[in-house]
């Protein structure tokens, strides 16, 4: 775990660079930019885009976090970016092209396209929260793009 908590590190180090010295975090502005908010989908899965395009400047990378409810299953699907995740509560398995692996707190797991990921939580476990991070950016965009704006 050590090695993962190291990535994990060096990937935030990149993105402060990236963001030139400003601060990136939960804004109270009235009217949010598309690429920035919360957002939950039909499934009860919730994301909060962080750090996006219109407040990064640019679109290398793109941060959120995700919580999964208890018995949430994705289903296989592809991504157009890399995908990282890094477990900060609860029991994820994260399957990736069939193989699976069960990632808890403190555990690191990523899908690089073309490959199709899976993410399932258990349904007599709590929620499970990720931080979420995608290189390059827009890939949470896309994401949230049919789910509803809850901030």
């Amino acid at each position: 775990m050590t090695g993962r908590r190291v990535a994990l590190a060096l990937a935030l180090t990149t993105c402060l660079g990236l963001a030139g010295g400003f601060a990136a975090g939960r804004s109270s502005a009235v009217a949010q930019p598309a690429d920035l908010g919360r957002f939950v989908s039909t499934s009860g899965a919730e994301i909060e885009l962080l750090l996006s395009e219109s407040n990064l400047g640019g679109s290398e990378i793109q941060i959120g976090e995700i919580t999964w409810p208890p018995g949430a299953n994705s289903g296989d699907h592809p991504h157009g970016a890399t995908e990282v995740f890094y477990v900060l509560e609860g029991e994820l398995e994260h399957v990736v092209d069939g193989v699976s692996e069960i990632l808890g707190p403190g555990d690191l797991g990523f899908v690089r396209p073309p490959s199709e990921v899976n993410h399932i939580t258990s349904p007599d476990g709590g929620p499970v929260r990720a931080l979420v991070i995608w290189a390059p950016g827009g890939e949470g965009t896309r994401i949230v793009g049919n789910w509803r704006r809850i901030e």
